[in-house]
């Protein structure tokens, strides 16, 4: 069982001051190019306390192939919530091969809590945000405990819910860093093929945001790439970019 959080005014003081850091490096560095972003994060501002996490989704290969410029052994973390697509498991082991990626840290759900909360692993057909939270939230924060940042690979264009998204953010205690914010489709496309990555096979089948098998289907035709994530819920977010990470990050047990 997961420790009781910490007192609300400690939460709020760590936050603020983050909060600020976060809002300053944005605003000396978020104009820079996510290379140069990437290697000053990585080499300077967080210096072996950096991480990045990764879906090995759709267009997880360029953020990946950046990191692998930078520093082949950052670590990069991998949520294994026992619900990926097979073509997700080996993408992620063809792109670390390819990459020569040294540090991959498979997180998984904590067993106990499955046990407890979903005990037949349907749990997605009744409650998503609780599947969400046990499958991937609460592994995220124990994966990036270790860590003072962490890169992502998300982007503006990829859902209205992102289309303000800063370069670097608070997040409870640590700073999220999302190197790609300002790129655009044509910018990925480029960069994909100036460098002749590898494609999620799932792609070509539509799937132009991939996450559980069980939740996600291909997007249609002039809908937004997350589109066909929880289609026919309201839901948009898994939660691990949301405050449901922000209240397990700032956990005891952490």
């Amino acid at each position: 069982m997961l420790a009781k959080p910490r007192p609300l005014d400690h939460i709020a003081d760590v936050d603020d001051g983050i909060a600020a850091k976060a809002a300053g490096f944005d605003a000396l560095y978020g104009h820079l190019g996510p290379i140069e972003i990437i290697e000053r994060s990585a080499n300077d501002l967080f210096h072996d306390e950096i991480a990045a996490v990764s879906s090995f989704g759709a267009d997880s290969a360029v953020l990946l192939h950046m990191i692998a410029k930078i520093d082949r052994t950052l670590p990069v973390i991998f949520l294994d919530t026992g619900k990926h697509f097979e073509e997700t498991l080996g993408y992620r082991d063809a792109l670390v091969a390819d990459f020569g990626l040294t540090n991959i840290r498979v997180i998984k759900p904590d067993e106990a809590a499955l046990e407890r909360i979903d005990p037949t692993g349907n749990l997605h057909q009744n409650n998503t945000d609780a599947c969400c939270d046990v499958r991937k939230v609460e592994p995220l924060a124990r994966g990036v405990a270790p860590f003072r940042a962490w890169f992502t690979g998300r982007k503006r264009f990829q859902a209205s819910t992102r289309a303000a998204l800063p370069v670097f953010e608070a997040v409870g205690p640590r700073i999220r860093i999302n190197p790609l914010a300002h790129w655009t489709t044509s910018d990925q496309a480029d960069y994909m093929r100036a460098h002749a990555l590898r494609e999620n096979p799932l792609v070509a089948y539509g799937y132009l945001s991939i996450g559980c098998f069980p939740c996600t289907q291909p997007v249609q035709p002039g809908e937004d790439a997350r589109s066909g994530r929880w289609a026919g819920h309201a839901k948009t977010e898994c939660g691990i970019h949301l405050s449901g990470l922000e209240v397990s990050l700032t956990d005891a047990s952490l």
